[in-house]
């Protein structure tokens, strides 16, 4: 188990560090002052001052800060000893302006940083996840006798390439979309050599599991250098951007339940059933599979901070957007109001989240 924290620690830290420094280098680069650069929620464990800016590490691992002088109107009042030192935002300049000081575009690419920094982060990790991996793709390796697959006409040998309409070019994209099957007909486009094929398939239930299966199994390794190192990195992320907003829809659309959803508690445990799984692969393959883990929490970061949500980056875009449009910004002491409504609103989805996650280690014990 005190593995399980490390490691969790270390791959939360990484996509969290990320994302704020995200933040952080472009509001330096538009010259906004950065108040607080903090990792970690609750008490402080470490914290020092420079260049006018608070580096704080917090106790709990999850989570993390950027905060820039004049967001939500709120200006830095005491000085490094403590004492008050209420500045007029004009008087900041040394150390960089407010944020509501630069121009709406300038804002712009500071909030939308810290999401896009952790799809980086993601392509840097796939990057080394299919350099020593190599890539599955979606090449038909067996048929289940009696399944789907073998009345529409599949065998060994077939590439699947369209899912539903959709291009897939990874074995991860098709066993997520028959993963995601609720009995529905799914039309397959497949290559047999130098032909195109395509099959309507209608999952067939098990009740062993609780799901449907289209009775194949998929997936031919291949090694990757050079540009196809580049190329299966970047379908990679693409394929965990798909899969992030695909279950997004299907939570609207009530596919999926709010008992669906995980915090760092269910995280935690993943991590470690994970490890267990692996281990006996040795010690590269836990490593690899746990850089592959940061890929999918990085772009879960990304995804969900993008979300028009109060708190959220992407609410904070969507006032600037609004600002774009009528031409001066909204009051920051009523966009400060929203954005105070929603990290409470938050705070509870994540109290509930963490409820469900306990609930549910209880449940399997």
């Amino acid at each position: 188990m005190v593995m399980t924290i490390i490691v969790f620690i270390l791959v939360f830290g990484v996509v969290v560090i990320s994302h704020e420094l995200g933040h952080f280098l472009i509001a330096k680069l538009n010259g906004i002052r950065v108040l607080e650069f903090a990792i970690g929620m609750g008490p402080s464990i470490v914290k020092f001052t420079k260049g006018g800016t608070r580096y704080v590490l917090k106790l709990l691992p999850i989570g993390g800060a950027c905060m820039f002088e004049g967001e939500d109107g709120v200006y830095e009042k005491k000085d490094e000893d403590g004492k008050e030192n209420a500045k007029a935002p004009s008087e900041s300049g040394a150390l960089g302006k407010a944020f509501n000081e630069v121009n709406v575009w300038a804002r712009i690419a500071t909030v939308f940083a810290g999401p896009f920094f952790n799809i980086i982060l993601a392509f840097l990790l796939s990057l080394i996840v299919v350099g020593f991996s190599g890539e599955i793709l979606p090449v038909v390796h067996s048929i289940t006798e009696g399944y789907p697959a073998q009345e529409a006409g599949l065998l060994p040998g077939d590439v699947i390439t369209h899912v539903d309409g959709e291009r897939v070019f990874l074995q991860g994209e098709v066993t997520i979309a028959s993963a995601m099957n609720k009995g529905e007909p799914m039309e397959i486009a497949y290559r047999r050599g130098n032909e195109k094929h395509t099959a309507t398939v209608l999952p067939k239930f098990s009740s062993d599991d609780n799901r449907y299966y289209i009775g194949f199994t998929i997936g031919e390794t291949i090694e990757c250098k050079g540009f196809d190192l580049i190329k299966y990195s970047a379908l990679e992320v693409r394929y965990w951007l798909k899969a992030t907003v695909k279950s997004l829809i299907m939570l609207v659309q009530g596919k999926l339940s709010a008992n669906d959803l995980s915090g760092p508690v269910g995280i935690a445990v993943t991590i470690d059933e994970t490890i267990d799984t692996v281990k006996p692969y040795g010690i590269s393959s836990v490593v690899l599979t746990m850089i592959n883990f940061a890929v999918l929490l990085s772009v879960n970061l990304g995804v969900m901070n993008l979300l028009p949500l109060p708190a959220l980056d992407g609410g904070r875009l969507l006032f600037m957007l609004v600002e774009v449009v009528r031409g001066k910004p909204v009051p920051p002491e009523k966009e400060g109001v929203v954005h105070f409504v929603g990290f409470v609103l938050l705070m509870m989805l994540m109290v509930f989240v963490l409820y469900n996650d306990i609930a549910r280690i209880f449940a399997q014990g």
